[in-house]
């Protein structure tokens, strides 16, 4: 009885783990390394493009990963524009390597690119996914107000790379000559020699 009882509850708990990797696999791709651009399995994960020096938009990249809860900074090269971090997760501490790259686009475009790969197992159910968006999301913070979005370069709320410069033609001057005052004519009035009596 005993046995039977225990190898009812095996075969459930193996029946909850079949089905968690069967509902894990629906929601997530089974890969465990993502990058910005280069991953089919995300298209909406990204690099970002900052209206803002290179050298800027480095130290904030850096100023943001030292923000993150369970991210370190292992090292940062000024010289490249690369960071090295860590992320680690909340619940089985697994450890995540993140490679940020910083380079400038064109004179007045810096483009932010991350890697995120985990360092065991062959599916990350979104982590690495998540580590760039949490990333993207403090970084936001910090360069939003010059953020620039390549696909729109003209849209309005988009912040343009180089400010225009608008040139207005002078307004033409009216000569127009001042107005010449009427002039009232007036015929002379006879005057009057009274009325002449017949003898």
């Amino acid at each position: 009885m005993l046995k039977q009882r225990l190898f009812i509850g095996s075969a459930t708990v193996v029946g909850l783990l079949i089905t968690a990797m069967l509902i894990a696999a629906a929601i997530w791709p089974v890969i465990n390394d993502v990058k910005t651009g280069e991953t089919p399995e995300y298209p909406d994960i990204q690099p970002l493009y900052y209206t803002a020096d290179p050298r800027r938009v480095f130290d904030e990249s850096v100023a943001s990963v030292e923000e993150l809860e369970r991210w370190e900074v292992v090292k940062s090269d000024v010289a490249t524009r690369t960071i090295e971090a860590t992320s680690t997760t909340r619940v089985f501490k697994f450890v995540d390597d993140v490679t940020i790259t910083v380079q400038p686009v064109t004179e007045f475009v810096t483009r932010v690119d991350v890697h995120s790969r985990s360092r065991v197992g062959k599916g990350d159910f979104g982590q690495n996914a998540r580590n760039i968006t949490m990333f993207y999301g403090e970084l936001e913070e910090r360069l939003g107000a010059v953020r620039f979005n390549p696909e729109v370069p003209d849209k309005a709320n988009n912040t343009s790379p180089q400010d225009a410069t608008s040139q207005t033609a002078p307004a033409k001057t009216s000569t127009t000559s001042p107005p010449t005052p009427a002039t009232t004519v007036t015929s002379p009035t006879p005057k009057n020699e009274g009325t002449a009596t017949p003898p």
